[in-house]
């Protein structure tokens, strides 16, 4: 199971990350890549030159007060008339149309497993998420997103199998490193799902 803990310290895992303003930084960063490669490979229908029409968000889930850059969502339009196709890149930061972070929805899920009652009762005053929401996100992560065709493929890539009952935990145990690098880099294999492609939750 997932180490709540940070290797030596004594923060709270939802604490380490959430309440990071450098970690927040990264995530923008690397949607602003994900933004630039997908501008440069231009529309997806007639491959038209792409303009800015980002849009705002307000996402809830930060432990820290983040600057305004962070509550804006990267997306394109083409510029050909007749087109006007939009194209959103995938994000680290968004999961679908939530308003919540994607950190925030894995580390509620993961602390929904029921050792850890206690600091899922500290993130939820934290970051003013009920327990229905918590509960909508846990059956998102064992029904809906077992069932997409991006899960059934990826998941042969695992080896020995992700406990698909423990999602999302069993997912990032599977990355190395400290708790940062197994965040970001369950988020960059998750940005699939939120490049503009609608997900129930």
């Amino acid at each position: 199971m997932v180490k709540i803990l940070e290797d030596g310290e004594d923060q709270p895992l939802y604490a380490t990350l959430l309440g990071n303003p450098i970690f927040h930084d990264f995530l923008l960063a690397c949607d602003r890549d994900l933004a630039t490669k997908a501008r440069r490979s231009g529309c997806r229908l007639c491959r038209g030159v792409l303009h800015s029409a980002r849009y705002r968000r307000k996402p809830r889930g930060h432990l820290c007060r983040p600057r305004p850059e962070h509550h804006w969502r990267f997306s394109f339009c083409c510029a050909r008339e007749g087109c006007r196709t939009r194209k959103t890149p995938p994000s680290l930061r968004f999961l679908g149309r939530k308003v919540y972070l994607a950190a925030t929805i894995i580390l509620a899920a993961v602390l929904d497993e029921g050792t850890r009652a206690t600091r899922l009762r500290r993130l939820k005053e934290l970051v003013g998420v009920d327990r229905r929401t918590v509960e909508r996100w846990r059956r998102w992560w064992l029904k809906v997103f077992t069932a997409t065709s991006f899960w059934q493929i990826a998941r042969a890539a695992f080896m020995p199998r992700v406990d698909e009952n423990e999602l999302p935990a069993a997912l990032l145990e599977r990355f190395a490193g400290r708790a940062v690098d197994r965040m970001s880099s369950l988020l960059r294999f998750l940005s699939p799902l939120s490049g503009g492609q609608a997900q129930a939750f």
